[in-house]
C-alpha cells in the first residue's frame, strides 16, 4: 500500500492530500530515510512523521485497505 494512502487509512494524517505534501516536504522517513508518497509500506516498518515540533516514531503492525475508525489504532504502534 502506499504510504500517503495508509497514513490516511491509519488516520495518523486526515486527508491524502495533506500526507502526500508531508511525504514530499521530507516530513516522512521510512526506516531511516526520507520517503516519497508512493513507498510501498509493509508491517515491521519503522516511521518517523514530523508534526511541527513535535516527532512521532511508530512500528507498522499492518496493512488494511479500509478499516472502521475504532479499528485504525490496531494498525501501528507508537515507539518512544
Amino acid at each position: 500500500m502506499r504510504l500517503d494512502k495508509y497514513l490516511k487509512v491509519s488516520r495518523l494524517i486526515k486527508r491524502r492530500t495533506v500526507a502526500n505534501e508531508a511525504c514530499d516536504a521530507g516530513r516522512v522517513s521510512a526506516n531511516g530515510r526520507p520517503v516519497k508518497a508512493s513507498y510501498d509500506v509493509k508491517p515491521g516498518d519503522i516511521l518517523e512523521i514530523q508534526f511541527g515540533q513535535r516527532t512521532v516514531k511508530l512500528e507498522v503492525l499492518a496493512v488494511a485497505e479500509a478499516v472502521r475508525k475504532d479499528d485504525a489504532s490496531a494498525m501501528y504502534r507508537e515507539i518512544g
